[in-house]
């Protein structure tokens, strides 16, 4: 019963997607942001801004790893985890990567204006979201499966990754 870890940009639906993959597999879902800020006491946001973008780097990857030794896990890793090698190795080292995508326009939308998005804090999100994808483009392709979500319900992107995993996880 090996892991899924679900990777791609903000407002792919990872988290979304996350939770119904987990439920229809019986597996537990683990959302990568969400319990380095149980564990730290404070939102990422606040992790940017105060101790920064490499502080939180570290939290990830040492949470990526200790993760990549359990079983039965549907993982929603950061939107940037990708950009560490290490990460992706512990990721495929746990189970099955699967990168899910958007369009930029689909992106902006499902993210809009929110304030919990610290590398989106620009004067031109739309820019900042493009530049982003092209900046990580190359990380994600690592994935094992890629699924774009742009124009899925997530209950069909959760589908097309069991089928996609068959027999592989």
């Amino acid at each position: 019963m090996r892991n899924i870890t679900l990777v791609g940009f903000m407002g792919t639906g990872k988290t979304t997607v996350g939770r119904i993959l987990a439920k229809r597999l019986g597996y537990r879902f683990i959302d990568v942001d969400g319990e380095i800020e149980r564990e730290q006491g404070v939102s990422i946001s606040h992790i940017f801004s105060e101790l920064g973008e490499t502080y939180f780097r570290m939290l990830e990857r040492d949470f990526i790893k200790a993760l990549s030794f359990r079983e039965g896990l549907v993982i929603s890793a950061g939107g940037g985890a990708v950009i560490d090698e290490r990460n992706i190795q512990s990721m495929k080292l746990g189970g099955v990567v699967i990168c899910l995508t958007a369009s930029p326009d689909v992106i902006m939308k499902r993210v809009g204006n929110s304030s919990n998005r610290p590398l989106l804090k620009a004067p031109d999100p739309m820019s900042r979201i493009i530049e982003l994808m092209g900046a990580r483009e190359q990380f994600y392709r690592k994935a094992d499966f890629t699924v774009d979500t742009t124009a899925m319900t997530p209950e069909d992107v959760a589908e097309e990754i069991i089928r996609l995993t068959a027999g592989k996880i």
